[in-house]
This record gives structure tokens, C-alpha cells and sequence, in this order.
């Protein structure tokens, strides 16, 4: 049986989804879990703990060690702030979120690509919130820098346009969540408090 076989059955098979598996020429196996996720129920809430690493970790240790398959190394971790979408049942998962997109090919070269008028032809990266879309999905962003702390905003200042990029899963070279981290943890007050 071959070692990606073992690590997916091993997985799944302790209730967890496998998100990737890389082997390096050095001797690493290097493992990425995440919890299942079913539709109706919010995406980023739930963590993958040190506890669920160190469970799957005991028993991939055992399960590689019976099918005899060599590794120097073994890691098996969360997927991260940067996590990558693979498939479906993720863009389904991260719908709203803010993610980082990677065409195969230029914009101008995409035929599905719907932009907003703004976008150079040999564009490839976006980052924007991903959108459900009528034929696959869409990114949407605007390209007006957000407003520093402190700043005044004119209310009479017109926003930059929204845009927006549709785009089918086999245009797609990667997709990852935006890795977006908030280290002054101010959050707005609600009315009320």
C-alpha cells in the first residue's frame, strides 16, 4: 500500500480531513489536518489543537512503522492562517472570507474572466472576498487602500469602484486564505456596552 494511502486512511479514519501531504527529498513526511466541516456550519471556528496533532502523529507513527515505510521525520500540523483551498467543499467552507487567488493564465487569456474594466491583461494574483457565482465563483476587491489609524476620511471622498473576477476552479493555479492578522486586537464597540 502506498504511504499516501495509509496517511489518508489513517486520517480520516481518526475523524479529521487531510489537507496535504508533502514529502521532501531530506526525509520529512510533512502532514496537514484541519477538523471536517459540513454546510450550514460557520468556517473559522473551530481550531485544530497540539492534542489532535499529537493523536494523529501516535498513530501514523504506528500505522507507517507496520506498512514499513521510511521517513526521517515526521510533522503533522494545522493548516494554517494561509490555508490552501483545494476543491469544492472548501470555496463552499470559505465563502465571504478574504482569500489570495492565482490564475494559470492572465487575466486577459481567462475567457470566464468578468473584471471590472481596471484590471491590467497580464494580471494574475487577486486578493478579495470569494463570492458564490452564477457559472463557478468570483473574487471581489477594490483597489483603494484602506485608511491607516487615525486617518480622516472624507465624507464626501467616492469610494473606488468594486471589481470583480469570475473565475471556475480548473483556471486556478492556487487559492489561499488571506493571511490577515489583527495584532492590536481592537475590535469596534457594540451598541450597548
Amino acid at each position: 500500500m502506498a504511504f499516501q494511502d495509509i496517511v489518508t486512511q489513517t486520517v480520516t479514519g481518526l475523524g479529521y480531513d487531510l489537507v496535504e501531504i508533502d514529502r521532501s527529498a531530506g526525509g520529512l513526511l510533512r502532514i496537514t489536518i484541519d477538523l471536517p466541516w459540513t454546510p450550514g456550519q460557520p468556517g473559522g471556528e473551530q481550531f485544530v489543537t497540539v492534542e489532535d496533532c499529537e493523536k494523529v502523529t501516535r498513530q501514523l507513527q504506528f500505522a507507517l512503522e507496520v506498512e514499513g515505510t521510511e521517513y526521517r521525520r515526521l510533522e503533522v500540523s494545522s493548516p494554517g492562517l494561509d490555508r490552501p483551498l483545494r476543491g469544492e467543499k472548501d470555496f463552499e467552507r470559505f465563502t465571504g472570507q478574504v482569500v489570495d487567488v492565482t490564475l494559470k493564465a492572465p487575466v486577459g487569456a481567462v475567457a470566464s474572466a468578468s473584471s471590472g474594466g481596471g484590471v491590467s491583461a497580464n494580471r494574475k494574483k487577486f486578493r478579495g472576498t470569494l463570492e458564490k457565482a452564477a457559472e463557478g465563483w468570483q473574487i471581489v476587491w477594490s483597489d483603494e487602500p484602506a485608511a491607516k489609524p487615525g486617518q480622516r476620511v472624507s465624507k464626501k471622498r467616492v469610494p473606488a469602484p468594486l471589481q470583480a473576477l469570475g473565475f471556475k476552479l480548473d483556471e486556478l493555479k492556487e487559492a489561499r486564505l488571506a493571511s490577515i492578522v489583527d495584532f492590536k486586537g481592537r475590535r469596534p464597540r457594540e451598541l450597548g456596552e
